[in-house]
């Protein structure tokens, strides 16, 4: 059983990546109505929220339906972080988890995200600081290390867990790779393996099958997997390891165009509804590539869907496309 801190999270949770411009509330709920057990916010600038950014503050909008959910915050201040830690405490959230792996530039350079991995020490003071600052569990997402030169997860993960972490998810590549090559488990796995260590472990980077999920979990023990890209537009991905793990390697047959077409409108709806009509419908576009990916013969849905501009032409387009592709081939 995978606990933080008071939270059980089950034999095997999965987790829902935090990730920028897509893990809004909107698509938080299309990924837990499919059986994601833990999910993270949009990761929020200390400093942004300290300043009263609105993107920031608004990404801190979290739902009861949502829970147990993670609020995910990065900087390089200790100040800035434990004050932003105390702000972030006041909405309530199950838990805090930090930023340490974020590969992005603009977040490198202000030596936040995976900035902090070139200096181990300044990590330990800043998850310090923010354990010290408040109630809440804190975990932290990180990667292997800046380069091939450094990989120095053993050594984070003991010190962080020392300074009263509750939990690791650690991605497995470094800086340097960004979100290319294959994703190298085995360091994940020794971490994991250590007799020191005693809070969970998580694994992140190319789960995108149930037969992965299950063999990444029966090869490097892991206490649960953390999974991104393979959601975006394929909720589906949650239920189908679920599936496959309590039916003993049982597959379970893709999204009918039926479900495909609700979760769609329900992420649509939502968008609306956070974000008002117009901006909803304009950043959903980004999506229905991801949706409708595999079906034969979409480019001409697609192109329809992202430039319609009202909510009754989408509709009237998903509905079209409801009867069309019913009996399809899928």
């Amino acid at each position: 059983m995978a606990k933080i801190g008071n939270i059980e999270l089950g034999d095997f949770p999965l987790l829902l990546a935090p990730m920028e411009d897509v893990s809004d509330p909107p698509f938080r709920a299309v990924c837990k109505e499919q059986g994601a057990d833990l999910m993270y916010t949009e990761f929020i600038s200390s400093e942004g929220l300290i300043r009263d950014a609105i993107k920031s503050r608004q990404k801190l909008d979290i739902f009861d339906y949502e829970r147990p959910i993670g609020i995910q915050i990065f900087g390089g201040d200790e100040e800035a972080l434990a004050m932003s830690a105390r702000i972030i405490e006041a909405t309530n959230p199950d838990l805090l988890d930090i930023n340490f792996g974020c590969p992005v530039k603009k977040v490198v350079c202000k030596g936040a995200g995976a900035g902090v991995l070139k200096d181990i020490d300044l990590m330990v003071r800043l998850t310090d600081a923010v354990v010290k600052a408040t109630k809440l569990p804190v975990t932290v997402k990180t990667r292997l290390g800046w380069d091939d030169n450094s990989k120095n997860i053993e050594e984070v993960a003991e010190r962080l867990q020392d300074v009263g972490i509750k939990a690791l998810t650690i991605h497995g590549r470094t800086r340097k790779q960004m979100y290319k090559g294959e994703a190298d488990w085995t360091l994940i796995a020794k971490v994991k393996n250590n007799p020191r260590i005693n809070i969970p472990i998580f694994g992140n980077g190319d789960i995108d099958s149930p037969q992965k999920a299950v063999e990444y979990k029966n090869r490097y023990g892991v206490d649960g997997v953390m999974i991104g890209r393979a959601a975006i537009g394929y909720p589906w991905i949650f239920r189908e390891i679920k599936h496959y793990i309590n039916t003993g390697g049982e597959i379970l047959p893709p999204p009918t165009i039926d479900e495909r077409v609700e979760a769609c409108l329900k992420h649509l709806r939502g968008a609306m509804k956070w974000k008002g009509e117009k901006l909803g419908i304009l950043e959903m576009r980004m999506h229905y590539a991801n949706y409708l990916k595999g079906l034969p013969h979409i480019k001409d849905y697609r192109m329809r869907l992202v430039t319609a501009d009202s909510v009754a032409a989408l509709e009237a387009i998903f509905e079209d496309l409801r009867t069309q592709y019913q009996y399809a081939e899928l």
